[in-house]
């Protein structure tokens, strides 16, 4: 059993056994520091060594057991210690890890401990200069200037809400990306949320639907609606009006959010396992007990540009003014142009766009369509505000950035590259305790983050975990903010594609302004440019196309 303890050190999701026999793997230590302890004073005193040695792992077994900081030592104590000591002298014995794993793209690791360190309240300022290769190509940086000052505002937000809007919401730089209550866990959901609450930054529920952890924190909540309607769906799994509005009137819920699709898995449904649909996931969702669920691809409650225009304005209404919008993963620019179409026609705009990229990562999507389906965050988010600049929509409509979020920089770039905000989940995850061992669809995550398993939730502490989702989120915010005044700028507004540079070739590097093709407002609807003229004309405000 020691042997296959220490194994899951490495490769937890393969013992998950080893998380019960916790307690009983320490308390063997301490039966063996006892014998020592009686061997050395009974019989020889060159016991002693080894009674020090076992007393000292009993003990350090303990404190692994009853702290809360650490989930990992607090599942697999005194041998889980193992785990960064090994990291830290055969880094490349954790890479093959990764690169052995496709079911998630993982972030590297300076951008894991940065998002640790962060968390954990510490400066992260690393000595002897960057770990990046500034000449290899698509390395991006943004210039800074003579005219540096030091940041006024440490916590800038943006205002969700156009004329129709009566709550208008002013939502933060950096918020919790979607992830569902069943994708992660209950005590997870309610670390991320409190420490949503704490920061005063919104919590976006995924297309699960809002759970009791959700509110229990107290968190501005962004809820999101996918095509299952989770939360507010009738027996027919068709959109209930009557049910949303009570949900959606909530204190907590601030915003609401239609998904058309997700980059983890764009052009699918959800499919949840009836094994999984446990009486509580059932209670939120709205779905029977035991039963399997599946989410079509699309939504019933609306089938073209004008009809989705108008569910748009009708959840406001319901909503009873708060700011409506959506979530999609970019597929085709005619599609989205159709929506704009949609929009024009019937006067009813959103409050709020969020893309999300491809590269979102998943435990519940054929790796296929993860890897080579829908358009990368970069591409999508330029599309997205040059269309809505083209057709004179920019300025009603906020954009929001969702994909591998996790620094200051990422912040500002997105920025520069069209977005007012952004929203990050993996690095959330990072910040509640995920070491990104790539195994959240085995249900035998070893920091408690993306499992059901009781024996291994209890193990991630909400208050310790809640207070370092609030430090990293306000460094973050802060470290963005600091970046754009040592640009010599008053505020993210003053940011343009200018100022974000990409190399693209040996010791060329060009600006995101000089790369690419960027509208003026209203071009679209005067004179559109050649390369935009064809995907203008095949758009559509009847039909998605």
């Amino acid at each position: 059993m020691a042997s296959a303890y220490f194994a899951c050190v490495w490769q937890p999701a393969r013992y998950p056994h080893a998380v019960l026999t916790r307690p009983l793997i320490v308390g063997g230590v301490w039966v063996l520091a006892i014998t020592a302890t009686t061997l050395t004073v009974t019989r020889s005193a060159w016991w002693a060594v080894l009674a020090v040695i076992l007393l000292v792992a009993a003990a350090l077994g303990t404190w692994d057991l009853l702290q809360t900081r650490h989930t990992v030592f607090r599942l697999y104590p005194i041998l889980g210690r193992a785990r960064p000591l090994m990291e830290a002298v055969r880094p490349q014995i954790r890479q093959y890890f990764i690169e052995s794993n496709t079911e998630a793209s993982p972030f590297d690791r300076e951008t894991r401990d940065m998002v640790y360190e962060r968390a954990a309240g510490t400066k992260g300022d690393e000595p002897f200069g960057t770990e990046r290769d500034v000449n290899a190509i698509g390395y991006e940086f943004l210039r800074h200037s003579l005219r540096a000052r030091f940041a006024d505002d440490l916590d800038p937000r943006v205002r969700l809400g156009g004329t129709r809007c009566t709550q208008p919401y002013d939502i933060a730089l950096l918020n919790v990306s979607a992830m569902s209550f069943g994708a992660l866990s209950a005590n997870a959901i309610e670390a991320l949320n409190t420490g949503a609450a704490r920061g005063g930054f919104a919590h976006d529920t995924g297309e699960g639907g809002i759970s009791p952890y959700h509110l229990r924190g107290g968190g501005d909540l962004i809820w999101e609606i996918g095509s299952g309607y989770f939360g507010c769906r009738g027996d027919d799994g068709r959109f209930d009006a009557a049910q949303f509005t009570e949900k959606a009137r909530l204190p907590s819920v601030k915003a609401v959010s239609v998904k058309l699709s997700q980059g983890a898995k764009p052009g699918l449904g959800g499919v949840l396992p009836g094994a999984k649909v446990s009486a509580e996931i059932a209670a939120t969702r709205g779905v029977p007990v035991g039963r399997t669920v599946i989410s079509p691809p699309a939504h019933s409650a609306f089938g073209t540009p004008i009809e989705f225009a108008e569910f748009i304005a009708t959840l406001r209404t319901l909503s009873g003014g708060k700011p409506v919008g959506f979530k999609l993963c970019v597929g085709a620019r005619s599609e989205f142009l159709s929506i704009c179409k949609g929009i024009l026609a019937t006067g009813l705009a959103p409050d709020f766009v969020i893309v999300d990229g491809a590269e979102g990562g998943t435990g519940a999507a054929p790796q296929e369509f993860e890897d080579h389906v829908g358009m990368p965050l970069t591409d999508g988010l330029m599309l997205v505000h040059n269309s809505l600049v083209g057709t004179g929509l920019r300025d009603q409509i906020k954009i929001g950035a969702s994909g591998k979020v996790a620094s200051g920089v990422d912040i500002v770039s997105r920025a520069c590259q069209g977005a007012d905000f952004t929203l990050s989940a993996r690095a959330m995850m990072f910040a509640v305790g995920c070491i990104q061992a790539l195994k959240c669809n085995t249900n035998h995550c070893p920091t408690g983050v993306a499992t059901q398993d009781p024996a291994r939730t209890r193990a991630l502490d909400v208050s310790d975990k809640s207070t370092r989702v609030f430090n990293f989120q306000r460094a973050t915010v802060a470290s963005a903010a600091q970046i754009v005044a040592s640009m010599g700028l008053a505020g993210f507004h003053e940011l343009c594609p200018a100022m974000l540079n990409r190399r693209v070739e040996g010791q060329r590097s060009r600006t995101y302004a000089e790369i690419y093709d960027w509208l003026m407002p209203g071009e679209l609807l005067e004179d559109p440019p050649e390369s935009w003229r064809s995907d203008w004309i095949e758009a559509s405000a009847d039909e998605f196309r």
